[in-house]
């Protein structure tokens, strides 16, 4: 039986409505983009234009709020049916389906002109970030564990997207960050994957590259690991343009990346919930790690 669609919204006091705006758009989330175009941006900028850095910190958060806003719209009768999602602002009925969408795309917009005035081709990155996202992305997931390859692509912009805010230009620079990021979504969603698999059936999900949390899945986390610390030491062999690494820095990185690899193969071992939440832990604890080494090894 179809949901009905909710178009009333239930008022509440300004730090209700700030509440509902910030899990519509994902607060946490979105800061997390932020940052990750913020470090692309020092990797990339040859001097740094705070102006450009503003408008590359407000256009990123608007951007990837729209594309969290679109996506609680169309997702919104299955967020109904889990636990972990069944209190957002639409599915708990705080918030119409008509003013989600009005915030959506306000956020797309704002997103889109601010990056345009950093320059064209940043712009249209954020642009097709959202599309993917909100139309390409988000439809799949319920139909092919494959929604996580294509998911992948709009979740490793952010990286990329401060590089070309910075240059202006796409290259093997940003290329290099883009796949960095990429490889590093699959083991990370996965372990989400696999830890919320119960909640994420209720609604029909297929996000593991199995189905199951098996074995198979497992191998499938490891070998990714390992294709995401080989892209991510590749700087320090001078093939990658302007983006260089130094040996000590590729150290750290590669140690970083043999941590998450322990947690990958403890999940392989074990093949349990618990595993899974180390390795998710993790995965976002390397990336962070990452970036900030990369921006250091260059400044100092």
């Amino acid at each position: 039986m179809k949901t009905a669609v909710r178009t009333t919204t239930k008022t509440g006091g300004l730090s209700q409505v700030l509440e509902d705006f910030r899990q519509l758009t994902k607060v946490g989330l979105s800061l997390s983009v932020v940052f990750s175009s913020v470090a692309g941006y020092f990797l990339g900028a040859a001097t740094i234009d705070y102006k450009v850095l503003l408008m590359l910190m407000i256009g990123g958060y608007f951007t990837v709020g729209a594309s969290n806003a679109y996506n609680q719209i169309v997702e919104r009768d299955l967020d109904a049916k889990m636990q972990r999602t069944k209190n957002r602002p639409i599915p708990s009925g705080r918030m119409s389906v008509n003013t989600a969408f009005v915030i959506a795309t306000v956020c797309a917009v704002l997103g889109i002109v601010m990056l345009y005035l950093i320059n064209p081709k940043t712009a249209m990155f954020g642009a097709i970030s959202i599309f993917l996202y909100t139309s390409v992305y988000t439809p799949l997931k319920t139909k092919t564990p494959l929604s996580v390859f294509v998911g992948a692509f709009p979740g490793a912009i952010p990286f990329m997207l401060g590089w070309v805010a910075a240059s202006g230009s796409f290259g093997i620079e940003p290329g290099t960050l883009f796949m960095v990021q990429f490889f590093w979504q699959f083991p990370h969603f996965w372990a989400i994957g696999w830890l919320l698999y119960d909640d994420y059936k209720k609604a029909g999900y297929c996000m593991l590259p199995t189905g199951k949390k098996d074995r198979a899945t497992a191998v499938q986390v490891i070998m990714y690991v390992i294709w995401m610390i080989i892209v991510s030491v590749a700087p320090v062999t001078g093939f990658t343009g302007e983006l260089k690494l130094s040996v000590v820095g590729a150290v750290i990185v590669g140690v970083l990346g043999l941590g998450m690899l322990y947690y990958a193969l403890k999940l392989y071992q074990n093949k349990d919930n618990a595993s899974a939440r180390k390795l998710m832990l993790a995965s976002v604890t390397y990336i962070t790690l990452l970036q900030i080494v990369y921006v250091v090894d260059k400044f100092v």
